[in-house]
C-alpha cells in the first residue's frame, strides 16, 4: 500500500475511534440536564441517583473525545498538509469557531456541572447543565458544517489554486448540512437510548440495578421509539438530497452500474467492479426508483456516467445495508421492548430474560450504525476529498508508506486498548453491587447530598 492509501486509513482509524465518543456526548448532556430537571421538579430521589451514576460515564466519555479530537487534528498537519494550504482559509476558522464557542462554553461550565452539585444553587446548576449539553451541540453544528462543505462546496472562488470565501452564510448553510446535522443529532439521541436501555438491563440481569432503572429504562425506550421514525424520514430527505447533489454516491449504494429507469431495490448481493455488475443479486423491482425519486420509473445514473470520478463500490454498498440493518433492529427492539415493559407496569425486573439479553446486546448498537453511516458518507466523497473540487491524492504528504504504517501500528493498539479500557468501565459501573453493608437508603442519600 502507498502513501496515500495508508494515510486515508490512518485518519479513518482516528475519525472512527473519536467519532465514538461524541456520538454519546451530545445526547448525554441533553438527558443529564433531563434527569437534573426531573429530580429539581419531582424531588424523587431516583432521578438524582441517574443523574449522579450518568455524569461519571459522561466526563469519561467527554474526555476521551477530547483527547482523540486532538490527536486527529494532527494529522492535518503531518499526513494532510496540502489540505490546509488549499482549503484552510475555509476550514480553520471553521475549526475555531468550534473551539472559541462550543469547546469553550464546554470547559467553562462541565467543572460547575460536575463538582459544583453541593456548591451552587439548583438553578444555577442546573443553568450550568443546560450549557454544557448546548456546548456540545454547537460543537456538533461547526464541524458538520465543515464536514457538510467537504461534500456540497458552496460560497468560495478558487484564487490561485487556494479556496477562498465569498459567502460565510452560503459555506455554513451549505445544500446537505441541514440534512446531515439532523442526521447526527438523531443518531447521537438513538446512541444513547439504547445504551442508557443496554446498561440498565446489564444491571437488572447482574441484579446490581439501583431504584432508578424503571424511570431509566421507561424514558430510554420512550426516546428510542420515536427517534427511529424520525431517523427514517430524516434519512429519507438526506437521500433525495444526496442523489441531487452526489448521484455517483447514491449509484454505488444501490449497485446502478447502467443508468436506468425503475431500478430495482438490491436487498443483497456481490457487487463485482471488474464486470460492473452485481453478483448473486436480490432485487424488488423498481422500488429503488420509488424510494430515491419517489417515483416507479424515476431515473437513477449509473456509475457507468461517472468513470474514473466515482467512489469504491463494495464499502459504500455494504456499509449502507449494516447502518439500515441495524436501524431496523432498533426500530423492532425498542418498540417492543416499550410494549413489554408497559405490559410489567414499568419494572424491568419483570422482563423476560431473553428481553433483557436483547437490550443488553444493543446498548452499543448505535455505535455500529453510526460508524456505517460515517464510512458511506466519508468513503462516498472519494476521490475527492472536496468533492468536485480538490482530489485527495493532491493534499497528501510526501512521506514514505513506512513512515506512516509505523504510526498507524501505534494507532491502532493504543486505540484498542482505550477503546477496551473504555467498554470495561462501563461494564465495571454496570455490575458493581450496589447494595453493600452500609449502604445508604436513598432517604439517607439525599440527606448526605442535600443538592
Amino acid at each position: 500500500m502507498d502513501a496515500l492509501l495508508l494515510s486515508r486509513i490512518q485518519f479513518a482509524a482516528n475519525i472512527s475511534f473519536h467519532i465514538l465518543f461524541p456520538t454519546i456526548s451530545i445526547a448525554l448532556g441533553w438527558w443529564l440536564v433531563f434527569f437534573r430537571w426531573r429530580w429539581v421538579r419531582t424531588r424523587d430521589v431516583r432521578w438524582l441517583m441517574a443523574w449522579r451514576y450518568w455524569t461519571k460515564i459522561f466526563a469519561l466519555t467527554f474526555a476521551m473525545g477530547v483527547v482523540s479530537g486532538i490527536t486527529m487534528s494532527f494529522q492535518f498537519g503531518t499526513n494532510w498538509p496540502g489540505y490546509m494550504e488549499r482549503v484552510g482559509n475555509i476550514a480553520g476558522p471553521l475549526l475555531g469557531y468550534e473551539v472559541l464557542t462550543a469547546f469553550f462554553l464546554e470547559a467553562t461550565f462541565l467543572g460547575v456541572m460536575l463538582f459544583g452539585a453541593e456548591r451552587v444553587s439548583e438553578r444555577v446548576h442546573l443553568l450550568a447543565s443546560c450549557l454544557v449539553a448546548f456546548g456540545t451541540s454547537l460543537s456538533a453544528f461547526w464541524i458538520l458544517s465543515l464536514n457538510s462543505w467537504m461534500q456540497t462546496p458552496t460560497g468560495f472562488e478558487v484564487i490561485d489554486g487556494e479556496f477562498h470565501v465569498r459567502s460565510w452564510a452560503e459555506v455554513v448553510f451549505n445544500p446537505s448540512f441541514p440534512y446531515r446535522l439532523v442526521h447526527m443529532l438523531l443518531a447521537s439521541g438513538l446512541t444513547v437510548s439504547f445504551l442508557l436501555a443496554g446498561a440498565t438491563a446489564l444491571r437488572v440481569l447482574r441484579g446490581t440495578a439501583s431504584p432508578a432503572a424503571p424511570l431509566v429504562m421507561r424514558a430510554a425506550l420512550s426516546v428510542a421509539a420515536v427517534l427511529v421514525p424520525l431517523q427514517i424520514l430524516a434519512g429519507d430527505a438526506h437521500g433525495l438530497n444526496t442523489l441531487q447533489h452526489q448521484p455517483q454516491k447514491i449509484a454505488a449504494i444501490e449497485g446502478v452500474w447502467h443508468t436506468e429507469r425503475g431500478a430495482p431495490l438490491v436487498l443483497f448481493g456481490l457487487p463485482d467492479e471488474a464486470t460492473r455488475t452485481t453478483r448473486h443479486a436480490i432485487e424488488i423491482p423498481r422500488v429503488a426508483s420509488l424510494i430515491l425519486t419517489h417515483d416507479a420509473d424515476g431515473e437513477i445514473r449509473g456509475l457507468n456516467e461517472f468513470a474514473g470520478q466515482h467512489p469504491p463500490v463494495a464499502p459504500l454498498f455494504w456499509g449502507f445495508r449494516v447502518m439500515v440493518g441495524v436501524g431496523l433492529l432498533m426500530l423492532a427492539v425498542s418498540w417492543l421492548g416499550w410494549w413489554q415493559l408497559r405490559r410489567v407496569q414499568w419494572q424491568p425486573q419483570r422482563l423476560p430474560r431473553w428481553q433483557l439479553q436483547a437490550l443488553r446486546w444493543m446498548g452499543f448498537s448505535g455505535w455500529v450504525a453510526t460508524l456505517a453511516g460515517w464510512y458511506v458518507t466519508e468513503i462516498g466523497r472519494q476521490p475527492f476529498i472536496v468533492f468536485g473540487q480538490l482530489l485527495t491524492r493532491d493534499v497528501v504528504a510526501s512521506v514514505p508508506a513506512s513512515h506512516v504504517a509505523l504510526t498507524l501500528t501505534g494507532y491502532l493498539l493504543v486505540y484498542a486498548l482505550l477503546l477496551s479500557a473504555y467498554v470495561m468501565v462501563l461494564r465495571y459501573m454496570s455490575e458493581k453491587p450496589l447494595a453493600q453493608p452500609g449502604t445508604p437508603s436513598p432517604e439517607e442519600f439525599v440527606k448526605g447530598h442535600p443538592a
